[in-house]
């Protein structure tokens, strides 16, 4: 199964790092935040990934064009050019590079991968999101549902501490709980091949009209995750997975 991770949107509201580079690439703990969301999939067995591309896509080419050099040391022999790299640990990925236009709705984006998709199940994610998610329960939890579509649900993280009180005295504090009501689209989505029919074209946002279209059909599921997740969109939340990656790490499933 493929595994296509949206990479391609102008990540505005990160704009102190995404003027020089897409947001996937933002680095934490030195990898790109697109590097840590293949790990999660490759450490389930999953390393096959279509990542659609737009706004600054070059980078991403040229990140993975020069990954095999750059994760290695390498001897250069400059009188005849020569390049000898002294191999080690790599990750067994298949990547497929696809532009995916500039100015491309997320639905679009998946359209435009039809190609390469084919007419087969697909995993499909955000170039913007972590979790300690366990992708093969995923996985078995769409199976089992019988669906088109299945969104991962999550509870977003609250942006305050939480105050709980016993007249005038605090009875509980909480640094930034996990909201107590309400689920959000956390991505991870496994999706069926008749799910891009539901997109028209290149403006078709598919958290709009396809997914409430897909729920109006009986046709989406969702897969409650209760623990970790955590979305990179601002420079707060970069600053926060870079203190999470230097000390627990939640969404770290693989082993170095």
């Amino acid at each position: 199964m493929k595994v296509v991770i949206l990479a391609g949107g102008f990540g505005t509201r990160l704009a102190e790092e995404t003027d020089v580079r897409p947001k996937p690439m933002v680095e934490v703990g030195g990898r790109p935040m697109l590097w840590h969301i293949m790990k999660i999939y490759a450490a389930a067995g999953y390393n096959e990934f279509v990542i659609a591309l737009g706004y600054k896509g070059d980078v991403i080419k040229s990140y993975f064009l020069n990954y095999y050099y750059l994760r290695n040391d390498i001897t250069l022999r400059l009188a005849g050019g020569r390049v000898d790299v002294h191999d080690g640990n790599q990750e067994d990925w298949i990547v497929h590079l696809v532009d995916t236009g500039l100015n491309t709705q997320t639905g679009g984006r998946l359209k435009r991968l039809a190609g390469v998709l084919g007419r087969r199940r697909f995993m499909m994610t955000y170039g913007d999101g972590v979790a300690d998610l366990n992708i093969r329960d995923l996985v078995a939890f769409h199976e089992a549902q019988g669906k088109l579509a299945t969104v991962t649900a999550v509870r977003p993280p609250a942006r305050f501490g939480e105050l709980r009180f016993d007249g005038g005295l605090v009875r509980n504090f909480r640094e930034k709980p996990q909201v107590g009501e309400g689920w959000i689209n956390g991505g991870f989505f496994v999706l069926e091949p008749e799910v891009l029919d539901y997109i028209d074209g290149d403006d078709t946002v598919f958290e709009q009209a396809p997914l409430e279209r897909l729920a109006r059909d009986g046709h989406l599921s969702a897969y409650r995750h209760e623990t970790f997740w955590q979305c990179m969109d601002t420079l707060r939340d970069v600053r926060l997975l870079e203190r999470l990656w230097a000390t627990e790490a939640p969404w770290k499933t693989w082993a170095d």
